[in-house]
C-alpha cells in the first residue's frame, strides 16, 4: 500500500468514526437533557437536526464509502459545514455563556475535518505553507561581532513571549471563563506554575545566548545560525528553544489555571514536532550534513541526555560546503 492509499484509507477511517460519532452524539442531545444544555445550550434541537444530520453526519458517512471523486465531494460539504458550524457556535457561546462544550467539540472536528480532507485531496497534509516569509528557512548574514544577533534574538523573544505566552493564553482564559469551562486548578498549582515559567525562562535564555554567540544566528528561521549549535543546553537536548517554549506554554496555563492554555501548549507541541521539525531538520541536515547526522543519533529531541554530548569544532555552513567542493587531497 503507498503513501496516498494510506492516507486516504486513514482520512476515510477517520469520516467514519466522526460520522458515528456524530450519529451516536445526536442521540444523546434527544435523550440526555445534560448533553443537549452543555453543547447547544437554547438552540433549538429539533430545528437544527435535519441540516446537522443530513451535512455532517451523512455527508461524514459517504466520505468514508463512496468512490474517490464523489468521497471528496461528500467530505468537503462535511467539512464546510463543520467549520461554519464551529463559527458560529462559539460567536453563540461568546455571546451567551452556553453551548461551551459544544464549541471545544466542534473545534476538534473542524481541527480532524480539515485534515482528513486534506490526506483525501493531497494524499497529505501540507505543512510547507508555514515556513513562508520571515519563516521560511535563511541562514543569518555573517557578522564580526554577535552582538547583532543577540539584540535581535532578543527582540524576538520579546515579541514571542508577548504573543503566544501574553495575548494568546489571555484570549484562551478570558474565552474559558465565558463559555462556562473554567476549572480551578490550585494556588499551589499557580506558584508551581510561575517557578516553573521563570525557570525554564533562564533555559531560554541560555539557549537563545547559544545560538547568537555560538552559532552567529537567532531563533527566528529567516535568520538561522551558521554554524552547528552543540553548546549550552543543545548538548542535552536537541532543540531545547522549542521544548522550554512548550513547557512555559504548560507554566502559563498553570499560572492562569486555564486548561484550555494547557490543551494550547500542548497542541503547540504537536504543531511543532509533526509539521514543522521535519522540515528543519532536512534544513539542518543538507546545511551541516554528517555532523547534524551524528548529533540527531546522539541527542533526543525532547528527553535529555543525562550527560551532556560532546562539542563539535565550530565551522560554518559557507565552510562545510567549501569542504564539500574542494578536491580530494
Amino acid at each position: 500500500m503507498d503513501a496516498v492509499t494510506s492516507a486516504s484509507a486513514l482520512a476515510r477511517l477517520y469520516f467514519a468514526a466522526q460520522a458515528a460519532a456524530g450519529a451516536a452524539w445526536w442521540v444523546a442531545v434527544f435523550t440526555v437533557p445534560l448533553v443537549r444544555d452543555a453543547t447547544l445550550g437554547d438552540i433549538d434541537a429539533v430545528l437544527l437536526a435535519p441540516f446537522d444530520i443530513g451535512l455532517f453526519v451523512v455527508a461524514s458517512g459517504l466520505a468514508a464509502v463512496l468512490p474517490v471523486r464523489a468521497r471528496t465531494v461528500a467530505a468537503a460539504i462535511a467539512t464546510a459545514w463543520t467549520v461554519v458550524v464551529t463559527a458560529g457556535l462559539g460567536v453563540y457561546a461568546t455571546l451567551t455563556g452556553l453551548a461551551g462544550w459544544g464549541v471545544i467539540a466542534m473545534t476538534g472536528a473542524s481541527l480532524g475535518s480539515l485534515g482528513a480532507l486534506a490526506l483525501l485531496v493531497w494524499g497529505r497534509i501540507p505543512t510547507g505553507w508555514m515556513l513562508i516569509g520571515p519563516f521560511a528557512f535563511r541562514t543569518a548574514r555573517a557578522r564580526r561581532s554577535p552582538l547583532p544577533h543577540v539584540v535581535g534574538t532578543l527582540g524576538q523573544i520579546v515579541a514571542f513571549w508577548a504573543v503566544f505566552f501574553a495575548a494568546i493564553p489571555a484570549v484562551l482564559s478570558s474565552l474559558e471563563q465565558r463559555w462556562g469551562l473554567h476549572l480551578d486548578l490550585g494556588a499551589g498549582v499557580r506558584v508551581a506554575g510561575v517557578v516553573l515559567f521563570v525557570a525554564l525562562g533562564a533555559a531560554a535564555f541560555w539557549s537563545a545566548a547559544a545560538l547568537s554567540v555560538k552559532g552567529g544566528g537567532t531563533p527566528l528561521p529567516s535568520a538561522m545560525p551558521n554554524r552547528l549549535v552543540i553548546a549550552g543546553p543543545y548538548r542535552w537536548v536537541r532543540n531545547p528553544m522549542a521544548s522550554t517554549s512548550i513547557a512555559q506554554g504548560v507554566a502559563v496555563g498553570m499560572v492562569l489555571s486555564s486548561w484550555m492554555v494547557v490543551a494550547y501548549a500542548v497542541a503547540g507541541a504537536l504543531v511543532w514536532n509533526f509539521a514543522v521539525r521535519p522540515h528543519e531538520e532536512a534544513d539542518l541536515a543538507a546545511k551541516f550534513g554528517a555532523d547534524f547526522d551524528r548529533y540527531r543519533d546522539e541527542v533526543r529531541c525532547w528527553i535529555p541526555r543525562l550527560r551532556p554530548v560532546a562539542p563539535l569544532p565550530a565551522r560554518s555552513v559557507s565552510a562545510r560546503a567549501g569542504a564539500a567542493g574542494s578536491p580530494p587531497g
